[in-house]
């Protein structure tokens, strides 16, 4: 699955590259630190935005291409920033026969994204995952740290509602 890249206009404060530019500078000549790096950075934004990608590559002298490549290889690192509440719709095999396929197209029926993707106002992220570990509960998702299960493309609007 590949990944989004954000719509979203990034919002990156001077607080935020303070601290980027602090862990760039401890690597500095270390080439081999670029995914440290990279999960401090996610760590700092939540993402790792084009622009937070370009003062990596700029402050440990390696090429674009190459953080662009890491950030998209590695399952860990997301390109798109995460909602106040992110969803999480597993599409293993349990779930997906038992029809998490129909819940995920409600879902983004319902609040107008794409798996990979998060809403304008921030509200809600939405990601397609491959085991959550509930396949008694298949199909199954979460929004954060709560988990639904057995669920019907029904409920969703529902369930939604909860968290407006």
């Amino acid at each position: 699955m590949q990944k989004k890249i954000s719509k979203l206009p990034f919002r990156g404060t001077p607080e935020q590259e303070k601290l980027l530019r602090a862990a760039i500078a401890e690597a500095k000549g270390d080439k081999s630190r670029l995914m440290a790096v990279m999960q401090e950075a996610q760590g700092i934004y939540g993402y790792l935005p084009y622009e937070v990608q370009a003062i990596i590559a700029e402050g440990l002298d390696v090429p674009l291409e190459k953080v662009y490549g890491v950030a998209t290889f590695y399952a860990q690192f997301a390109l798109s920033p995460k909602g106040r509440y992110n969803i999480s719709v597993c599409l293993g095999t349990a779930c997906y026969v038992k029809g998490s396929d129909k819940v995920l197209e409600k879902i983004s029926e319902e609040i107008g994204i794409e798996p990979g993707e998060c809403t304008d106002d921030a509200k809600f992220s939405l990601e397609a995952c491959r085991c959550i570990g509930a396949c008694g509960l298949a199909p199954v998702m979460t929004i954060n740290d709560d988990v639904y299960g057995r669920l019907t493309p029904d409920e969703i609007p529902g369930i939604l509602a909860k968290y407006e």
